[in-house]
């Protein structure tokens, strides 16, 4: 049954399609969002949103993408915070939702998302980046926090990396949503 799931994961076409729809899904989501808005999950979607966002902007600002191998910031102590921030962030706009089924299906599914992606990006990556990858897979853990790799720096931020990654129009794009869910919240109320 799990090898079923993480073929159907790795299928390239089922992949291609759904990211050619990405944003008519993501359209559809929100709007499925903003339908059925539970104004009471306002303030905790918000908050586990937004713990998602400052994962993901330190990983805009930790991460030189396709020149070095990033191992500072969050990468650091873990391989794939991205994920994990990107995670929190749909997690909490979901929550608005007040349907704990949705929470455990999205997280179900994004499961296997992660692992089968990250797993993919593992193997490209052991090319181009060598020897250095190697060691870097073998002492920080993929997904789970655990002690800095030897010779990071766990406190870095560049304000450079974040504005080249499009970390503050990561952060727009997310408060807008949450603008439009807190509009939408006091309409409800009144």
């Amino acid at each position: 049954m799990l090898d079923a799931i993480h073929r159907l994961f790795n299928n390239a076409t089922l992949r291609k399609v759904l990211v050619k729809s990405r944003v008519l899904l993501g359209i559809a989501v929100l709007a499925a969002v903003v339908w059925y808005l539970d104004p009471d999950w306002l303030l905790p979607g918000f908050l586990v949103s937004m713990f998602g966002e400052a994962i993901q902007l330190w990983c805009f600002a930790s991460l030189d993408k396709g020149r070095t191998l990033a191992f500072n910031g969050p990468y650091a102590i873990v391989r794939n915070p991205m994920y994990l921030g990107r995670y929190f962030i749909l997690l909490g706009g979901l929550m608005l939702l007040g349907q704990w089924w949705v929470l455990v299906a999205f997280t179900v599914v994004y499961y296997f998302y992660m692992v089968n992606r990250v797993k993919r990006e593992e193997e490209y990556l052991r090319g181009p980046l060598g020897e250095p990858y190697l060691d870097y897979l073998r002492t920080v853990n993929r997904f789970l926090p655990g002690a800095p790799k030897p010779g990071s720096r766990l406190a870095f931020w560049d304000w450079r990396l974040l504005k080249r990654n499009h970390g503050t129009t990561n952060l727009i794009a997310t408060l807008g949503f949450w603008i439009i869910a807190w509009y939408v919240a006091r309409l409800i109320v009144h």
